[in-house]
């Protein structure tokens, strides 16, 4: 199976950073006004989920979600959630350790679309 979203290492890092202060943490693949498509990174139980949001996969025991019309234009693509140094524009609550969560992608292979980890709607 195919796995819709990856996670670096350096990533892993910042999340068990983020999990000792905050507890349960979410990630929602945002494409609103603020950061444009930056992952943004929330305390668990201050996100709601609807069956307008898709659920990805689990990343470092992370759940990560998008928005159904987003994920219209991504579907097709492998998502890496990354993290680099510097302040985004955003709530997002890394923004505290100065760092900054990023997606790298690339396009599936035919091949690699029959193959897909499932996705699932709303919470």
């Amino acid at each position: 199976m195919i796995q819709r979203i990856l996670i670096s290492d350096k990533a892993k890092e910042s999340i068990n950073q983020l999990r000792a202060k905050h507890g349960a943490i979410i990630f929602h693949q945002s494409g609103g006004c603020c950061d444009g498509s930056s992952p943004i990174c929330l305390p668990k139980e201050e996100f709601l989920i609807n069956e307008m949001d898709v659920w990805l996969g689990k990343i470092h025991d992370c759940d990560f979600y998008m928005s159904k019309d987003q994920f219209e234009y991504w579907k097709n693509t492998q998502l890496t959630l990354d993290v680099i140094k510097g302040r985004g524009a955003s709530f997002s609550l890394e923004v505290a350790l100065d760092l900054y969560f990023v997606i790298k992608s690339r396009l599936f292979s035919s091949k690699e679309i029959e193959q897909l980890s499932p996705i699932r709607f709303g919470a």
